[in-house]
């Protein structure tokens, strides 16, 4: 169908799929975190702004909580309908894995979510920060599992094939797999930063609209901290990741990079921009900072490491996709960290709350850490291939016997429905966020304010037609 073949049609299907999803747990993780912390710091200081951005942001995680599992279940099928003979070959592993997270995380976090989102007023505080606590942690060891089972397949070890089936003959070593320590590390920061530039972007979006309130200004100081600190350190988190697939798979490292012969002892360049062309071998219009991709990469100006013509063409990653997603990345990780120096420096001069020239750079930057999440997904997916399993099973072995029509026919349906009921979903938390956060602090507030008796715990309640306030400014 439209000159896609049926392996095509089904990467493409199951790449959709998971860009939608891994947005959600990404975001899951860093607010069930951040509300943590929210929690934390309200039973230490007793502060209602505290109190009233932990239920500004509930009803966000909540509504986004939802949007994940309902997302999650779709790629669950998929392993059985679109990847079956993977799920035949390799099931014995990564079914238990998936298995250990339901068991896990999954029941932790069902068993605590209710008196986190329902029990502010029914249970003792002490009790309600510990829920909140544990649907943290749930998810961080959802993360763990998952990609234990994602790292294995990157670089599996601990197995054997036995009567043309995977079987784990040390879990250690499955789960403890060469890539999983850096990925894992990766992905939960990067996790925190989409999430500090999301919250900063709401910030900076209401002080510009004149929602100017103590709760709004504690937001954004809160997810500049969180920027500064972590931005640097996901850098350094990403060298070390870098110089791991280095020697565990080299193939992906010269498409990120865009090589395509090195030679010993001449020092590799870094090429900024170009355009990799997988029939000539050769990247085009390459702009080079000379010897620094071997300082980067071997950690010595004189280092080298494998081009493209290493490997055999049927084993090359798509070097053209893998290439700009890598720099899409990096260049997004940069003006984040830029971003924190810049919140830094205007916080040690008091403005900011106030600069407006900086308030609209937060606001821009808002989705850049899902954005970063996506482009990392794409780079680390494709360049694998053409491996399911790196140097064990290749993906055109695991796909199902379905024809092109079939396929072409259930991603139309998947694209339309996927757009309805999540394209819904976010507009909805778009519109919870640009209500803002309701603020009691030093403030007269009704029964039925913020953390009062009567506050609604259903995220669903959150924006009545009658609460359009500010409209008219919104529109401004």
């Amino acid at each position: 169908m439209f000159g896609f073949t049926a392996l095509e049609l089904a990467r493409i299907q199951f790449g959709f799929t998971i860009s939608f999803h891994i947005v959600f747990p990404a975001i899951t993780i860093g607010l069930a975190s951040y509300l943590m912390v929210l929690e934390a710091c309200w039973l230490k200081t007793r502060r209602d702004l505290y109190r009233d951005l932990y239920h500004f942001w509930l009803k966000i995680f909540a509504v986004n909580f939802g949007m994940g599992v309902v997302s999650g279940l779709v790629m669950a099928y998929q392993f059985g309908t679109n990847w079956s003979y993977f799920s035949a070959f390799a099931g014995g592993i990564t079914g238990p894995l998936l298995a250990y997270e339901v068991l896990t995380a999954f029941f932790l976090e069902a068993g605590f979510l209710g008196v986190m989102l329902f029990g502010w007023n029914r249970v003792g505080p002490a009790l309600h920060f510990v829920a909140t606590a544990m649907v943290a942690l749930g998810t961080l060891i959802s993360a763990t599992w998952i990609l234990a089972s994602n790292s294995w397949m990157q670089t599996p070890q601990g197995y054997e094939i036995i009567g043309g089936r995977v079987v784990p003959v040390d879990w250690l070593a499955v789960i403890f797999n060469p890539s999983f320590p850096y990925r894992l590390a990766h992905m939960s920061v990067a996790a925190f930063l989409a999430t500090a530039l999301m919250v900063a972007g709401s910030a900076a979006w209401l002080l510009l609209k004149g929602k100017d309130n103590p709760a709004i200004r504690t937001m954004l100081s809160m997810a500049m901290w969180m920027l500064l600190l972590v931005a640097p350190l996901q850098a350094v988190i990403g060298d070390l990741h870098g110089l791991n697939t280095l020697q565990h798979q080299p193939a992906k490292i010269a498409a990120m990079e865009g090589h395509w012969e090195n030679k010993a002892g001449a020092g590799v360049p870094l090429i900024l921009f170009g355009m990799p062309d997988m029939e000539a071998e050769e990247t085009r219009y390459a702009i080079e900072i000379p010897r620094l991709g071997s300082l980067i990469l071997t950690h010595s100006l004189d280092g080298t490491y494998p081009g493209l013509k290493e490997f055999p063409k049927a084993d090359r990653p798509n070097a053209l996709v893998v290439f700009w997603s890598f720099r899409l990345m990096v260049g997004l990780g940069l003006l984040m960290i830029l971003l924190g120096l810049a919140g830094a420096w205007l916080r040690w001069r008091g403005r900011l709350a106030t600069s407006r020239p900086f308030l609209h750079c937060a606001m821009w930057m808002g989705p850049a850490g899902i954005l970063a999440i996506l482009a990392g997904w794409f780079t680390t997916e494709i360049g694998r291939q053409p491996w399911v399993v790196y140097n064990v099973m290749r993906t055109a072995d695991a796909v199902s016997p379905h024809g092109a029509t079939e396929l072409g026919i259930t991603l139309a349906l998947f694209v339309v429905v996927y757009f309805a009921v999540f394209g819904t979903g976010i507009a909805y938390l778009l519109r919870l966020i640009r209500k803002g956060p309701l603020v009691s602090e030093g403030q007269h507030v009704e029964v039925g304010g913020p953390g009062q008796v009567r506050t609604p715990a259903r995220p669903l309640s959150a924006a009545r037609k009658s609460d359009r306030d500010d409209a008219g400014q919104d529109k401004e």
